[in-house]
């Protein structure tokens, strides 16, 4: 029987624990798991049984968090990680290798374009940034060594959407994966993978778990991707020797990337969620369509508000009807384009730190997502390491402050960004 989303979010992935039948997911604290005889542990190891054998691969409370993200997004599998960071790294990881490249958009969260440019030269990967406002110049970024193309649903810190679908035909056209951050958006508002998307990835730490707790990432399969079709892919197309000279894509069709994001990924690079995280997340998610309609609704008050206010240069919000993105935000981005954006204001690099330093309610932190209102200054911040005109490109000028909206009375985030302004601009 096919689910609603708000169903989903409660139940997906999860049911009774059959030894207490506790109602809520148990946090399986525990690192190892107890086999029942040699020939199970082995059959383990070899992956012709599915279970648990150590919590640096596989967990109770991780997998039903991982089973349920799996299905809000419409994939067939997923994997949990420590962090967004580490989820972007395990998502490549299997595709990657010495001299080959990724094609990215320009706009992306300061931290992802530092690991992209920096990080992944001591792998000897590299990485193309372009405007994905023109398919036409990803497609002709894209050369032999091309493995991916990589961008966010909807952008961080700007909120600009991608047209998703336009990518993703370019991506099928050259027979390469289209991977879609999908952190700002959520399953709520937007679904990658029925947009043409092969991997979708999450910071978890943002909207999913909502309230500032814990740090998480994940990685959904669409199940979709032919990763034998053109020997690009040997990590799942060819005997993995670091693991009985399995072939994962033959063995394992739709659910191969999955396993080998478990069996290869976690175990070698070890980048894995802990329980107590993931079970803060579950309950996190079972609001999740509940607080990301508040946050949409809250962030188009407060975005046309400031639009109007004679203090502020300009907003760059795709819900607002002078946003460039508008006319693609209500095609694609239906219910909404999120919480988070960003706002030029009058008097620059000095009025921004004024503005920060004289806010109440919102709090100034290096997080979105939150239920809290939060503010940051990118070019002094998450965005410090790049040169001017890159934080232009991602609009995060001098002279801009990121906004993530939080699900507080509207009115009262107005009133606390109005007396805050007024001490920016005496």
């Amino acid at each position: 029987m096919t689910q609603g989303f708000d169903t989903l979010q409660i139940h997906a992935g999860t049911e009774p624990d059959p030894a207490t039948g506790a109602r809520q997911v148990p946090i399986y604290q525990t690192t190892a798991y107890v086999f029942r005889d040699a020939d199970h542990a082995a059959a383990l190891f070899n992956l012709q049984e599915v279970g648990y054998i150590y919590s640096r691969l596989t967990n109770p409370t991780v997998g039903a968090l991982a089973n349920r993200i799996a299905a809000l997004e419409g994939g067939a599998g997923a994997v949990c990680t420590s962090s967004g960071h580490a989820a972007q790294i395990m998502a490549l990881y299997p595709l990657m290798g010495p001299g080959l490249n990724i094609v990215t958009s320009t706009r992306l969260y300061g931290g992802t374009y530092t690991q992209f440019t920096h990080v992944f030269r001591r792998f000897g990967w590299t990485a193309k940034f372009v405007d994905f406002d023109d398919p036409a110049a990803v497609a002709a970024a894209i050369d032999d060594n091309t493995r991916a193309i990589f961008c966010e649903s909807i952008a961080n810190p700007a909120g600009v959407p991608t047209d998703i679908p336009a990518i993703a035909k370019v991506a099928d056209a050259a027979g390469i994966p289209l991977v879609v951050d999908n952190t700002s958006a959520t399953p709520f508002l937007c679904k990658p993978i029925d947009m043409g998307a092969t991997l979708v990835v999450h910071s978890t730490t943002k909207y999913l778990t909502g309230n500032g707790t814990v740090t998480g990432g994940a990685i959904v399969d669409s199940g979709k991707f032919d990763w034998s079709a053109s020997g690009k892919f040997p990590s799942l197309s060819e005997p993995e020797p670091a693991y009985h000279g399995i072939k994962f894509h033959e063995a394992l069709g739709p659910m191969a990337y999955t396993f080998y994001g478990i069996a290869v990924g976690l175990r070698d690079l070890g980048m894995t969620m802990n329980p107590q995280g993931a079970h803060y997340t579950l309950m996190g998610i079972e609001t999740l369509s509940l607080r990301m309609a508040k946050h949409v609704e809250n962030a188009q008050k407060v975005a046309e508000w400031l639009e109007a206010d004679p203090r502020i240069e300009s907003v760059s919000y795709a819900g607002l009807k002078s946003s460039r993105y508008h006319a693609l935000a209500e095609r694609l981005y239906p219910k909404g384009v999120g919480a988070l954006f960003t706002v030029a204001v009058k008097g620059g690099y000095d009025a921004c730190v004024k503005l920060v330093n004289g806010l109440e309610l919102f709090s100034h932190v290096a997080n979105l997502g939150d239920t809290r209102s939060l503010i940051i200054h990118s070019a002094s911040t998450t965005h410090r390491q790049l040169s001017p005109e890159q934080r232009a490109a991602a609009n995060a000028g001098d002279n801009v402050v990121r906004l993530s909206i939080g699900t507080e009375d509207a009115a009262d985030i107005i009133a606390d960004l109005d007396q805050a302004l007024a001490k920016a601009s005496a």
